[in-house]
């Protein structure tokens, strides 16, 4: 039995224990689209249902979809090793470079296949869906902070990637510090923002953030629109894409430390790697370039690790 948007059914975990427990052979797939709403009701299916959070398409995925080419999953460590021969190998096939423009604009979300030209505002649809019910609902809040979510997500991505200053964020939105810092951790976990820390932090995340991202790069044209600093796009693809399998921390000397091993800065295709000389795992991370060299990596290739 497959139910779908299964979220939607009032006391739906209660009743999904039910089954499982009064029909142990029947089989049951169920699906939601409000990952807060499938959070609330994972306690009552301990021990009885697997839990899966599907994410956005890697740009590996969006390049399968466009070109029906099978492309190898990567590790890490293989990309760090191998990324010359690596590189090399699949522009023998076909160029990836020619498409990352366009995932990093429409690719990350499916729904991108049903009409490219309404793709951003269906996304904004169901941001708005995000702050209007889901957060809302899940954190029983008041009718009232709908606006104040909107109104902060509205200066966020204005401004994101940036380091947080919780005292000079509440003043441009009018909410208070306390409350900010709740707003930001609904936010982070409806998959709207990411929040980027040092190799060592505990259970205050987004209060001690270093920086904070939208979650993905589709969001940052949905909300800001075509004119979108392109170093902030770079940062937030590797954010996105390398987050998803490994942790990303940051690190005082480059952009994003990875693994508990691996440095990387991020940037355009003269990017030096002057700051890390003394680094004996760091890599400079260049955008605009098919094939890199030693330790200059394409930024496109960090799309393949999921």
């Amino acid at each position: 039995m497959a139910l779908d948007e299964v979220h939607r059914y009032p006391s739906w975990s209660t009743e999904l224990k039910n089954i499982y427990d009064d029909f142990p052979g029947l089989r049951v797939i169920f699906t939601g689209s409000s990952l807060l709403q499938l959070r609330q009701g994972t306690a009552d299916l301990s021990r009885r249902a697997v839990m899966y959070e599907m994410p956005g398409l890697s740009f590996r995925e969006f390049l399968h979809i466009e070109t029906g080419k099978e492309i190898p999953l990567l590790s890490l460590e293989e990309l760090v090793t191998n990324h010359v021969e690596i590189a090399i190998g699949m522009i023998s096939g076909f160029r990836p470079l020619a498409y990352f423009a366009d995932y990093l604009q429409y690719g990350h979300y499916p729904f991108y296949l049903e009409n490219k030209l309404s793709f951003h505002r269906k996304l904004n649809e169901i941001i708005q869906v995000v702050l209007e019910i889901d957060i809302p609902q899940y954190e029983n809040l008041p009718a009232a902070t709908v606006i104040l979510l909107k109104k902060l997500l509205q200066v966020l991505s204005g401004y994101v990637p940036f380091k947080p200053n919780m005292q000079s964020l509440s003043q441009r939105t009018g909410i208070s510090v306390n409350t900010l810092k709740n707003y930001l951790v609904y936010m982070e976990n409806a998959r709207l923002i990411s929040s980027l820390h040092g190799p060592e932090w505990g259970l205050n995340r987004l209060s001690k953030a270093d920086k904070l991202y939208l979650h993905d790069t589709n969001l940052m044209y949905a909300l800001a629109g075509p004119k979108q600093d392109i170093g902030n796009i770079r940062e937030t693809f590797f954010m996105t894409q390398v987050s998803e399998r490994y942790r990303v921390s940051s690190a005082p000397e480059t952009d994003f430390f990875v693994a508990g091993k691996y440095y990387f800065e991020v940037g355009g295709k003269s990017k030096s790697k002057k700051q890390m000389n003394n680094l004996e795992n760091g890599y400079v991370v260049r955008d605009g370039i098919e094939v890199g060299h030693e330790k200059f990596i394409p930024l496109w290739l960090f799309g393949l690790l999921y």
